[in-house]
């Protein structure tokens, strides 16, 4: 039996100043801030962190644009910068997620599929970040793969003491 899990979290928005959003502002600094409020990066470093902003692309999509589809193979994290989804997922409530929302954790991990539909709800604007360019820079960088992996045995510890099967993506 498969258990649907919530692909969507929130962190503190944390953006650069809209004349750098405007001009689309893609210096990995500007990004690292960011990165380590989303909680697969948590154990990172500033090196660490700088390392993965490094491999970040900003993807703008249009109202009603289809970011990702429930079922389909995931292989990029997006982070919310600017706007607002709408995460529709099988039998249970669709949810509206704004900027410092963040979805796909796991799919930048393993490739597996998503387990919700997100759709723009006005124009957005995310920081994404690619599982081939990621999985490269594990190779590189061992220690990030040590410190994600604590991260997830934490995350998991968390979830079995709420009386969770699975931890959250």
């Amino acid at each position: 039996m498969t258990r649907e899990l919530p692909i969507v979290a929130t962190v503190r928005p944390v953006v650069p100043t809209p004349a750098r959003r405007a001009a689309g502002a893609s210096n990995a600094r500007d990004w690292t801030n960011v990165l380590a409020d989303v909680p697969l990066f948590a154990g990172l470093g500033r090196r660490h962190l700088n390392k993965v902003a490094g491999l970040s692309r900003i993807r703008r999509f249009h109202e009603g644009a289809t970011i990702v589809v429930a079922g389909q193979p995931g292989d990029t994290l997006y982070i919310v910068l600017d706007g607002a989804v709408s995460v529709v997922r099988r039998k249970l409530p669709t949810i509206t997620r704004g900027m410092g929302s963040f979805f796909g954790e796991m799919a930048l991990l393993d490739g597996g599929p998503r387990s919700a539909t997100v759709v723009a709800k006005g124009p957005v604007v995310s920081l994404t970040i690619s599982r081939s360019g990621f999985q490269k820079l594990l190779r590189k960088e061992p220690a990030i793969s040590a410190a994600l992996l604590k991260e997830l045995a934490t995350r998991l510890r968390t979830a079995e003491a709420a009386g969770q099967e699975q931890p959250v993506d």
